[in-house]
């Protein structure tokens, strides 16, 4: 999508601080850190929202949460714990509409969340 920022950095046309990429996905340092690790992973393909995944989109799905394991295995807060988020739609805090998981950690996370 060409007005999408999120699809303008995994190609590279806005700047970021790469976390990690491969095929199908790509994780960035937020640039509003609400914890002090704060990544966002993001499909390469452009999706909405968790709503508007089809059952095909199971296996990708499962590939953005193994990649969110394994940056906090590499980010050194999976011991002590994370949270990981995924906004949908404006009421549900939803700026950027593409799909993405926040991945914070780095401290303790309180609950309620919002």
């Amino acid at each position: 999508m060409s007005d999408c920022v999120f699809c303008k950095i995994g190609s590279g046309q806005i700047p970021s601080k790469f976390v990690w990429q491969d095929e199908e996905a790509f994780a960035f340092e937020d640039l509003n850190p609400q914890a002090p690790v704060h990544i966002l992973v993001i499909p390469k393909r452009h999706m909405t929202a968790l709503n508007d995944t089809k059952p095909a989109d199971r296996a990708l799905l499962g590939h953005l949460l193994e990649a969110t394991i394994l940056i906090a295995q590499n980010k050194g807060i999976a011991e002590s714990g994370y949270r990981v988020v995924a906004n949908t739609g404006r009421d549900g805090g939803q700026t950027v509409f593409h799909l993405h998981f926040h991945l914070l950690g780095g401290r303790r996370m309180n609950w309620p969340p919002g």
